[in-house]
């Protein structure tokens, strides 16, 4: 089973569409048990880093999602999703990220 990760913010219900239309079972969820129960997690993610951080800490997603990783099952992140695996972001100040990849994710320089 593959569990999109409901954390507040996203693209949940276009990423679950997606998986459907392939033939896949997917489940949007924002609980910790399903999580760990899934054989694959996808971490969509829209919107701002550090929004994104506390809508998984205010759902207790952190931990499972870090266990899920470490137990070395599938796991995709998409655009903000992938980036809060980094250490920390500075998009609107310094904001801790989940660990999982050592690095910071920095805002590309403005030409103008």
């Amino acid at each position: 089973m593959i569990a999109i990760i409901d954390y507040g913010m996203g693209n949940l219900r276009s990423v679950e569409k997606a998986f459907e239309k392939v033939g896949f079972d997917a489940v949007v969820t924002d609980k910790s048990e399903t999580i760990e129960k899934a054989d694959k997690i996808v971490l969509p993610g829209v919107g701002a880093f550090k929004d994104a951080k506390e809508g998984l800490q205010e759902r207790n997603l952190v931990e499972p999602i870090i266990n899920h990783i470490k137990k070395r099952k599938l796991f995709l992140g998409i655009c903000l999703g992938f980036q809060l695996l980094f250490t920390r972001s500075n998009e609107d100040g310094i904001h801790e990220g989940l660990n999982i990849v050592s690095g910071e994710v920095v805002r590309f320089k403005s030409e103008r």
